[in-house]
């Protein structure tokens, strides 16, 4: 059970309409390595976790990026309310625009709609964690290049927001590996310690 709070987890005000930056900063809502894919990773993988404790963190974690797909979400609608047709026209975004209009569609920036074969979810933990340890670095990259083609400040600080998180779910990621590596034979990757799944 989740409680909604009616507010972004960190504040999106742009001021200015960029419909080239929104086709770029989209693929962090429906790319490859976006926050879609990163919330329904997390919250599928939580339940072949043996410990509690990770699948728990993977809950929080899931969560959370439900939170930044919202807040991605708030960006592009914010670089693209009220643009005129020639902002459109001369701009990638208009390819976009034929198709979704200004509605916030998950798709990649090359326009590659989004497809769950993005999320992994093998069934073992040392896998999972694994995939999920490079999920992270790869949004964290992708946060990097966009905050290279970004010049303004309202759009470039909640990127460097996200990207700071990207780095916090690497770190929470390798604690948890750890502590699954911890509890399971290291030949048959069962628990070992009946006290772990408290």
């Amino acid at each position: 059970m989740w409680i909604y709070e009616r507010k972004l987890q960190y504040p999106v005000k742009i001021k200015k309409a960029d419909p080239k930056l929104a086709q770029m900063i989209i693929s962090q809502l429906g790319g490859p390595d976006g926050e879609i894919g990163a919330s329904m990773r997390y919250l599928n993988q939580r339940y072949s976790m043996p410990c509690r404790s990770v699948a728990g963190m993977l809950t929080d974690v899931g969560t959370e990026e439900l939170a930044h797909m919202e807040m991605i979400s708030a960006i592009i609608y914010q670089l693209t309310r009220n643009l005129s047709v020639s902002e459109i026209e001369n701009s990638p975004f208009a390819t976009y625009f034929v198709d979704h209009t200004t509605g916030v569609y998950p798709v990649a920036a090359s326009g590659v709609p989004y497809d769950m074969k993005y999320i992994a979810s093998k069934g073992d933990p040392i896998t999972d964690l694994h995939e999920d340890l490079a999920a992270e670095q790869k949004a964290r990259t992708t946060y990097d290049n966009l905050i290279r083609l970004v010049d303004d400040p309202d759009v470039k600080d909640p990127l460097k927001f996200l990207r700071q998180r990207e780095v916090v779910h690497y770190q929470r990621f390798a604690e948890a590996l750890h502590q699954t590596l911890d509890t399971l034979d290291s030949k048959n990757y069962y628990a070992i310690n009946p006290a772990f799944d408290k």
